[in-house]
């Protein structure tokens, strides 16, 4: 039991940079709390005390601000950051080394009881902040959520899913799609109990966030339809300067039509500058 709560203490020290000591992730972190409220409110719905369990959790809620329901799977050094307005159903299941930041939604599509109505959250997930992830599927280890996302359906894993409806960026040679992971990023050496709690060996960095480096996927269609139109631009350009110059020197008369003046082009700058290329 100690163990586990130094490896809940160490993996916010690991991960949050803003945590100067001990004392201060004890005291001043609500995630903390709440993870340590949850367990024996697990506890006691999983042993047949449901009121208590909910009361337990109700408490959890009032000082915290974050509502995990005391049915749900709560793994190792599980960190949710900032933390008010999270929300985690019944079914859900976090597993090990999962961050969830503020306004995180863990939810349920069905109505149905005893379903699997809430999502799985494989290891070291990132769920970042005011993401929907609604259902119950799974999410792969080492996913990572945008900010903002509403996921309805799985996320492979190591991929990203960003956008509303998510969009899946899927990872490439192994490697996540996010874009701290080509940054300079510290690695972090676990305690040896963290890692025989999440079966690791060796050193793991943390990428906070899921702020994808790739290219959205809708977004990269658009500008391919821009380029290509474009492309299409230059090509008619060139085929009425033709015209025009055998319409000068005489050898096709009234070869280009008034109707077909045109006081507009295509504005590949201005639609390049709407979608922020």
């Amino acid at each position: 039991m100690l163990d586990r709560l130094r490896s809940d203490i160490q993996c916010i020290l690991d991960r949050d940079p803003a945590a100067r000591s001990t004392w201060e992730v004890i005291t001043c972190y609500p995630g903390l709390h709440a993870i340590w409220l949850q367990r024996p409110a697990h506890w006691c719905w999983t042993h047949g005390f449901k009121w208590l369990g909910r009361f337990i959790s109700h408490m959890g809620r009032w000082f915290t601000g974050i509502e995990i329901h005391p049915g749900a799977v709560i793994g190792r050094q599980v960190f949710i950051d900032h933390g008010m307005g999270v929300v985690i159903g019944e079914t859900a299941v976090v597993g090990d080394g999962c961050t969830i930041y503020h306004g995180v939604t863990l939810g349920g599509t069905s109505l149905y009881k005893g379903a699997k109505r809430h999502p799985t959250l494989g290891k070291n997930v990132v769920v970042s902040a005011g993401a929907k992830v609604l259902g119950g599927f799974e999410v792969g280890d080492d996913a990572k959520i945008g900010s903002n996302a509403v996921v309805i359906k799985p996320v492979p894993a190591g991929a990203t899913a960003v956008g509303i409806p998510a969009r899946i960026i899927p990872s490439k040679t192994g490697q996540s799609a996010d874009v701290t992971e080509h940054e300079a990023t510290p690695k972090v050496q676990p305690q040896p109990a963290a890692q025989d709690d999440c079966g690791k060996t060796g050193e793991t960095s943390f990428s906070a966030y899921g702020v994808t480096s790739e290219v959205d996927p809708v977004a990269q269609a658009m500008r391919s339809l821009s380029d290509g139109a474009a492309g299409h631009e230059k090509q008619i350009a060139l085929l009425w300067a033709a015209i025009e110059k055998l319409s000068i020197q005489g050898q096709v008369k009234d070869c280009v039509p008034c109707e077909s003046e045109r006081p507009e082009a295509f504005q590949k700058d201005k639609i390049d500058q709407i979608m922020g290329k």
